[in-house]
């Protein structure tokens, strides 16, 4: 059963990603980004990576789609309601990404993979909170006033007049 949901989840990340590439409507393309990134955070649970699954749920779809939603949404210029993109280099892009999926499936058909029996981990979460908070509160307060300050700088650059 859990290889049929992991291959449901698979193959509905891969399809809601290729809407995002191949819709020629904004907000159309950010639903399904919206759904792609459900999808990374249902594969990385798979992977007993629950810290970076609620990261990828917080940060990514809490944070950064919804930005990206609101600017479609909210943005001051719109002509119409119809917001739409081209994409001009889309046959080139796909030529390349055909050729990378062939050269990736080759390299993982002839790589010898090292087969080792795992055991389950009961939480990663508690762990690296812990590092996070000890070893590690210099470097996390260090991005963090970081990225207060692009945060700030966007919101002084985004004002009009200036």
């Amino acid at each position: 059963m859990a290889d049929l949901v992991f291959w449901f989840i698979a193959i509905f990340t891969i399809a809601s990603a290729l809407v995002v590439v191949l819709n020629n409507q904004l907000l159309y393309s950010a639903v399904a980004l919206l759904f792609t990134l459900f999808g990374v955070a249902a594969l990385y649970i798979f992977l007993w990576a629950d810290f970076i699954a609620g990261v990828q749920l917080i940060v990514y779809i809490g944070g950064i789609l919804v930005l990206i939603i609101f600017g479609i949404m909210l943005t001051n210029r719109i002509s119409s309601v119809r917001l739409s993109q081209t994409n001009v280099q889309q046959g080139i892009g796909g030529v390349v990404s055909i050729w990378l999926l062939i050269l990736l499936s080759l390299i993982i058909s002839k790589t010898p993979w090292l087969e080792k029996q795992s055991f389950e981990p009961v939480s990663t979460v508690h762990d690296i909170g812990i590092l996070l908070l000890t070893k590690y509160l210099l470097p996390f307060e260090a991005v963090s006033l970081l990225l207060l300050g692009a945060l700030i700088g966007a919101a002084v650059l985004s004002r009009e007049g200036t």
